[in-house]
C-alpha cells in the first residue's frame, strides 16, 4: 500500500482594504507534515494576472513578485506554518492573508495534488465567482419555504458564531434550534460556481464545534444544504465534499428539504 502524505493546504490572499475585507486568491501552499517534522512541500501561484487586476487595477504586483520569490526559496525546506504567516504579516502589512487550514489525507505526491487544487482556487474565471450569491439565495429560498410550510419558521433563528469565535465574526448560520442535548445548525452552500464557501465552512467548523459545545452545554449538528443537481464528478465539488464529511458536517440537497422540515417540526411540536 502506498504511503499516504498528510498535507496542509492554504490559500495566499490579496486584500487590498482590510476594512472591506474583499479579496483575490492568488497563491496556494502545501505544507507535508511528516515523520521528520512540517516541511513546505510546494506552491503555485494564478499563472494569469488579469483576473486580479481587474479587482484591483492599482495592485502592487512587485510585493506579490516578492513574496512568490520568497516562498519558492523555501520549498523543501523544514517550516512551521504560524512562524511561516507571521512572517508574511510582518513584511507584507496585511497586504496578505492567509486562509484557513484545508487538510487532505493522499496516497499522491504533493506536487500531483497541489496542481489540482490550484486550479480549483487560482484559475476560476472570475465571471463564474459572480453568481455565487444567486445560488446560496435559490438554496436558502427553498430551505425557507420549507420550515415554513411546516410551520416551524417562526421557531427558528439565525445562530451567530461570534459568542464561539472573536469579537466581531459576521459568520452565522442560517438556521438553528435546540433540542435536548443537541443543536441542530442548518446552513445554505452553493457549490455550483464555486466551493469557496464548502471548503471555508468544513475548515471553520471543527473550530466552532468545541467552544459552542463548551459554552451552550449541547451538541452542534450542522447540515449543509446543497444543489439538487450539484455535479459531483467535478474534482473540486468531491474535494469539498471530502473535506466538509471529515469534518462531521452532514450534506442534504434541496430536494431533501421537506423531509427535513418535517424532523424539524416532529421535534419541536412534541
Amino acid at each position: 500500500m502506498a504511503e499516504k502524505h498528510q498535507l496542509e493546504f492554504f490559500l495566499l490572499r490579496y486584500v487590498p482594504d482590510a476594512v472591506k475585507g474583499e479579496f483575490v486568491n492568488f497563491g496556494l501552499v502545501a505544507i507535508e507534515n511528516g515523520s521528520k517534522g512540517a516541511v513546505l512541500a510546494d506552491v503555485r501561484f494564478m499563472k494569469d494576472r488579469g483576473r486580479l487586476l481587474c479587482f484591483d487595477p492599482q495592485a502592487d504586483v512587485d510585493v506579490l513578485d516578492k513574496l512568490q520569490e520568497e516562498i519558492g526559496r523555501e520549498v523543501g525546506e523544514s517550516t512551521e506554518g504560524a512562524v511561516l504567516w507571521r512572517k508574511m504579516e510582518d513584511s507584507f502589512s496585511g497586504l496578505i492573508q492567509v486562509s484557513q487550514v484545508m487538510p487532505a489525507l493522499t496516497e499522491r505526491m504533493a506536487g500531483v495534488e497541489i496542481e489540482e487544487v490550484a486550479k480549483m482556487f487560482l484559475e476560476t474565471p472570475r465571471v463564474r465567482r459572480t453568481r455565487e450569491p444567486a445560488g446560496r439565495q435559490k438554496i436558502l429560498r427553498t430551505m425557507r419555504n420549507e420550515f415554513d410550510k411546516a410551520g416551524v419558521l417562526d421557531l427558528l433563528r439565525a445562530v451567530p458564531v461570534e459568542p464561539y469565535t472573536k469579537p466581531g465574526d459576521p459568520f452565522e448560520f442560517d438556521f438553528g434550534y435546540r433540542v435536548g442535548g443537541e443543536i441542530k445548525l442548518f446552513h445554505a452552500v452553493s457549490m455550483r460556481a464555486s466551493v469557496d464557501a464548502a471548503v471555508t465552512l468544513a475548515a471553520r467548523y471543527p473550530r466552532i464545534v468545541p467552544v459552542m459545545a463548551k459554552v451552550t452545554e449541547a451538541a452542534p449538528m450542522l447540515t449543509a444544504v446543497v444543489e439538487a443537481e450539484l455535479d459531483r464528478a467535478r474534482t473540486e465539488v468531491g474535494f469539498a465534499l471530502e473535506m466538509m464529511e471529515e469534518s462531521k458536517i452532514k450534506v442534504a440537497t434541496e430536494s431533501e428539504m421537506r423531509g427535513i422540515a418535517e424532523a424539524a417540526r416532529t421535534e419541536l411540536r412534541a
